[in-house]
This record gives C-alpha cells, sequence and structure tokens, in this order.
C-alpha cells in the first residue's frame, strides 16, 4: 500500500467537502491532469483510504429533530463483555450518530437525534436505562447546531498516513 502524498491529502480535502465533485473540477485545485486525478481517486477507494460516499441531508428535512448528548457511566465491575455488547447494541441503531469513548467521570458520550421527546425516552430506556453495564447517564439537548462536519483536515495536518485503519 502507497503512503499518501500532498496530492492525495488535497484530494481527499475536497472530496469530503463534495464527494461528487469531477476530476476537471478537481484538477482545478490540484495540479494534475484530470486523467491523473481520476487514477488517484480510483487508487484511494481501492485501497481504502475513502471509506464511504454518503449523502448529508439538506437542515430542512432534520430541523424539528431532537438531538441529544448523552454522557454514560458505566458500573466498575462491569465486564468488557457487557460494556462491549453496550457499545455494539449502540452502535446498531440508526438513531445514535456518535458513539465515543471518553477520558474523565464519564466513559460514553453518545450523540442521540430522536423524532420527538417520546421517542428519545423510549430509546433512552431500551438503549440505557435497562443496561445492566450502565450505572448512569445524564443527558445534555442540543439547542442550535453551528457547526456539524465529519470532515477532518488532512493537507493542512501534512501526514501521509501509513495505513487506511
Amino acid at each position: 500500500m502507497a503512503k499518501l502524498d500532498d496530492f492525495d491529502l488535497r484530494l481527499l480535502d475536497l472530496l469530503q467537502a463534495d464527494a461528487l465533485a469531477t476530476a476537471e473540477e478537481l484538477a482545478r485545485h490540484v495540479p494534475l491532469s484530470p486523467s491523473a486525478v481520476t487514477r488517484r481517486v480510483r487508487r484511494l477507494r481501492a485501497e481504502g483510504w475513502i471509506a464511504a460516499d454518503v449523502a448529508v441531508p439538506a437542515p430542512g428535512l432534520t430541523a424539528g429533530r431532537l438531538r441529544a448528548l448523552v454522557r454514560v457511566q458505566v458500573h466498575e465491575h462491569a465486564e468488557e463483555r457487557g460494556i462491549a455488547a453496550l457499545r455494539a447494541k449502540l452502535a446498531g441503531t440508526p438513531e445514535v450518530q456518535m458513539l465515543l469513548d471518553v477520558a474523565g467521570a464519564d466513559d460514553l458520550a453518545v450523540l442521540i437525534c430522536a423524532r420527538d421527546m417520546d421517542d428519545y425516552n423510549a430509546l433512552t430506556d431500551r438503549l440505557l436505562e435497562r443496561d445492566p453495564a450502565v450505572r448512569r447517564y445524564e443527558t445534555s439537548f442540543v439547542k442550535r447546531v453551528h457547526k456539524q462536519s465529519s470532515a477532518v483536515a488532512l493537507a493542512a495536518a501534512g501526514t501521509g498516513g501509513t495505513s487506511p485503519t
């Protein structure tokens, strides 16, 4: 597997902003020909450097949703397989947008996007309230989103990674 160079990193930055950009559009921002851009993007996909191309819903589709940041503490005596099962359950739930192991007083941070408060309550009852690994959880509701992105600035960091995983 090839190491990523500056051209690859710049292409990855551009594709994070618009995965449907044509080779011609990308070539306007990277000093490569459209055919060279096409070959590089094909290689980046084949080697696993691009994990997915996704569609981001328009804000109008998600504006009425209830979003919550939930901080979870697990029981100190909970077995690792119980915590792993909790992580797997959360990761497999479509309403869970983000699941993080965190340091500090809490063990997990979970971003949930529910239809409304009733949906949120049903989700937390099913996912957290009844789970034996969960000691406690605390919720902060999102009032406004000022920025939301899954993009990672790669070219600026200048790190030519060595493995896509």
